[in-house]
This record gives structure tokens, C-alpha cells and sequence, in this order.
């Protein structure tokens, strides 16, 4: 067998076994690496690379090699879920830098931290006084958390508005021109609605690229074709057009009327659906 060939082999069979690896040890390994894992992360690399592409090496040899180096972090990985204790002597803790907004200096030093470096973390959250830190903690993978006084704290839709309403994640309907059953089905909805939608804004299903509903059941759109405009739907305009005309003509009622009472009836309803008029107002002129 040509050297070269021998190699393409090894290489892709290397490949095809570290990604099953990857896959096994799941997505936290890929996302935070605690030292042990980073160790065990760039040695199967070094061991992968010299095996694809030194012949000498018995293949069997390396992949034992790789199998038990993987094996260490899946192992430890089940046995952290099921004990604290093990979980914090192979991750750590996290370590305290400040409790009731004042600056821990032994935790500091314990962590080889200097105040320099520390001004310069919380700096790239753009905090620039330490005065405003109520809480803040050198996490186990190196992060540094920062939890601000309350009165630093910026304002928040529901610190303004108590009762809010829940609002969920947009859920993707068509993707790359193909309509997607499941999340549709996870909204109510069925194809005959999806396609209505379109015909409203006169579109084919050919004609997206990606489709999202709300969780007031807007639907918007992105088109394979950028250099059209994308439609808007009508029905929300034509609602809010209707409201204001229905404010107008209840005003007018009531200043045309001759009898008291309707005068005030219609002088009230008027005032009522200025006021729904101006409570939908963010949904409707969007």
C-alpha cells in the first residue's frame, strides 16, 4: 500500500473515532474545560496527530492510548453528577472577591490575583468603580462573576411593569425554503395557516429563506432573494387604521347627539378605545 494512502487512512479513521469520542463526552466538554479536561484535550490531540501520521506507530497501540485517555474524563464526568464532594475536588470552587461590597484581599492572594488584574476584569464588564459591586466571584473555569448593587442595577422591563406576560423563544417554521412540521405544530398551527400567511404577502414557499412566529403569532420573514422588499403584513395596520377611525366617529356621536345620555355613552366609549387604541399601539405600528 502507497505510504500516502496509509496515511488518508489512518487520518480518516483517527477523525471518524474522535469525533464518536467528542460526541460521547457531550457539549460541556466543547464549552468549559476545567484544567483536567484541557490536559486530556490537548494530549489525544498530540497522540491523534503523531498516530495519522507516523506509520511506524501501531495503530492498535494509539487508539488504546486514546481510548483510555478518554475514558478518564467520561468516568469523572459520572461520578461529579453523583457527588459533591468529588465534583469540588476535581472542578474547585468558586472563590469570593467581594461580599457586601467589600473587596476580599486573602481570597485575592490566594488566587494570585492582583487588584490591577481585577480592576481590569470587572473593567471589561464596564464597571469602572468597585464601590458598585455588591458581589463577585472568581468562578471554578477561570470567569469572573459581578452581581451590582441594587441601585446600580439598570431597570428592567418587569421592575417597571410587575405582571408581565410570558413571552417565549421565536420558533423557526421554514428554514432554507422547507417547511418545519414539529415547531409548527408546537405553536397550534398547521400548513394551511403557513401557506394563508404567504399568500397574504403574495410569496411562495420557494421564495423564503427563513421563517419565525412570535409568540403573538407574527410571523417574519427572510427572502433567498435580498434584493426584493420584504412584504408587510396589512391586517395589523388596517386594525390600528380601524380603532382610530372608531375613536373619531364615537367622538363625533357624541358631540352630535342630543340626548344626554347617549352624549356621555358614546363620549365614554370613545375614551375606552382611545385607550385600548393606545395600549396595543406597540404591537399594532411595529
Amino acid at each position: 500500500m502507497p505510504q500516502w494512502l496509509e496515511i488518508a487512512i489512518r487520518s480518516f479513521s483517527i477523525i471518524i473515532g474522535l469525533f464518536i469520542i467528542t460526541k460521547l463526552l457531550g457539549k460541556k466538554q466543547l464549552s468549559k474545560l476545567s484544567f483536567f479536561e484541557y490536559i486530556v484535550g490537548i494530549t489525544i490531540g498530540d497522540i491523534a496527530g503523531t498516530l495519522s501520521m507516523d506509520p511506524d506507530l501501531h495503530i492498535k497501540n494509539g487508539v488504546t492510548s486514546i481510548l483510555i485517555w478518554s475514558l478518564f474524563p467520561l468516568v469523572t464526568s459520572r461520578i461529579a453528577i453523583k457527588s459533591k464532594r468529588f465534583r469540588d475536588f476535581i472542578d474547585g470552587n468558586a472563590t469570593i472577591f467581594v461580599r457586601d461590597g467589600k473587596i476580599l484581599e486573602k481570597n485575592l492572594r490566594k488566587e494570585k490575583y492582583t487588584i490591577d488584574e481585577f480592576l481590569e476584569q470587572i473593567r471589561k464588564k464596564n464597571i469602572f468603580s468597585v464601590d458598585d459591586i455588591e458581589f463577585s466571584a472568581l468562578e471554578s473555569n477561570g470567569d469572573l462573576s459581578v452581581m451590582l448593587k441594587k441601585e446600580k442595577q439598570p431597570a428592567t422591563y418587569g421592575d417597571l411593569y410587575p405582571n408581565v406576560p410570558n413571552v417565549k423563544e421565536p420558533k423557526t417554521v421554514i428554514m432554507d425554503g422547507e417547511i418545519l412540521d414539529e415547531p409548527l405544530g408546537q405553536i397550534g398551527m398547521n400548513r394551511r395557516w403557513l401557506e394563508a400567511e404567504l399568500e397574504k404577502r403574495n410569496l411562495q414557499l420557494h421564495d423564503v429563506f427563513l421563517a419565525q412566529v412570535d409568540s403573538y403569532g407574527e410571523m417574519k420573514l427572510d427572502l433567498i432573494n435580498d434584493s426584493l422588499e420584504k412584504p408587510q403584513n396589512k391586517e395589523k395596520q388596517l386594525t390600528f387604521i380601524t380603532l382610530e377611525k372608531c375613536v373619531t366617529d364615537f367622538g363625533l356621536l357624541a358631540i352630535t347627539s342630543l340626548s344626554n345620555n347617549s352624549r356621555i355613552l358614546y363620549q365614554t366609549t370613545s375614551e375606552n378605545i382611545e385607550v385600548i387604541k393606545n395600549r396595543l399601539r406597540p404591537l399594532l405600528k411595529d
